[in-house]
């Protein structure tokens, strides 16, 4: 079995926190500034706290990924007892974290072979492909059927986020002032996607239950599911998440749908009022059909 060693950031959400015990797996932490103050994320300040502090500020925190240095010395030092380095980052369209890495693996010299992935996705869905990345580490013989199994499992990430307050979405720039004003006024909550490692709106809804109504219906389009996680605001399960996780198991019986808190960077995109749910598809050739 090939030596591989996996990168990613502390922007990364897990459906099982244990993954990054079993598994040779190293997360940089972000920098995320409230309110002029600095952190490290998961080291200064864990999730619960980031959230009510930025529950407090009108404008999105800074997140400041870790520098192209900071990816440099922790490649160097792996290189020198792993055959490949799989490091997977956040869309390259929200985060400067994969354009860090890409410089950085050009000044690290060997024959561990380094590849950055950008997951075009963040927080679980970028997750989910570490931990395509560690399974596929156990099962195949070559880092090049390792790497090509993340690779695939890119455009097999799905995620879809109900937001409450539409506050840092108007400051991002992915609502726009007027519909902000229109979307508070009228108590509409926007649906968010990530499509093409973008954060776009999809549609709108009114009331919990269409929220719960259209994260069920979300996940019923998909035929077979290798992941999937239900992401809320705060680290016991909430009403919404008991409902959603009672509709779900009716509708795939046997599938587990666990909930995590969403991550504190993805909290500077959305705020700290969302919900949502991400999923990984499962790939075509991993079927079973019964002709």
């Amino acid at each position: 079995m090939p030596r591989i060693h996996i990168v990613t950031d502390s922007g990364a959400r897990f459906s099982n926190p244990r993954l990054v015990r079993h598994f040779p797996v190293t997360i940089l932490p972000n920098v995320i500034e409230i309110a002029g103050k600095r952190y490290l994320e998961g080291i200064d300040i864990d999730t619960d706290e980031a959230f009510r502090l930025m529950s407090k500020q009108a404008s999105p925190p800074l997140v400041e990924p870790p520098s192209e240095k900071d990816y440099a010395e922790l490649y160097a030092r792996l290189s020198h007892f792993c055959d490949a380095i799989i490091s997977i980052h956040p869309s390259r369209e929200l985060s400067d974290s994969w354009r860090n890495g890409r410089l950085a693996a050009q000044q690290v010299s060997g024959d561990c072979e380094i590849v950055v992935v950008d997951s075009q996705s963040l927080c679980a869905g970028q997750g989910m492909l570490i931990r395509v990345a560690a399974r596929a580490a156990n099962e195949h013989e070559t880092a090049e059927g390792v790497i090509q199994a993340v690779r695939q499992a890119v455009n097999r990430v799905y995620s879809v986020y109900c937001v409450d307050n539409v506050d840092f979405l108007r400051a991002n720039g992915i609502m726009t002032p007027s519909h902000a004003v229109l979307s508070t006024h009228l108590g509409i909550k926007p649906f968010v996607s990530l499509e093409d490692g973008k954060i776009i709106i999809i549609e709108k809804v009114r009331t919990r239950a269409e929220v719960i109504e259209r994260l069920v219906e979300f996940l019923v389009e998909f035929t077979e599911l290798e992941d999937a996680v239900v992401l809320q605001d705060q680290k016991h399960i909430t009403e919404e998440t008991r409902l959603m996780q009672d509709r779900l198991a009716l509708e795939f019986p046997g599938q587990h749908f666990p909930f995590t808190m969403y991550s504190a960077t993805m909290a500077s995109y959305l705020g700290t009022e969302a919900t949502g749910v991400a999923v990984l598809e499962k790939a075509v050739d991993d079927f079973d059909y019964d002709f």
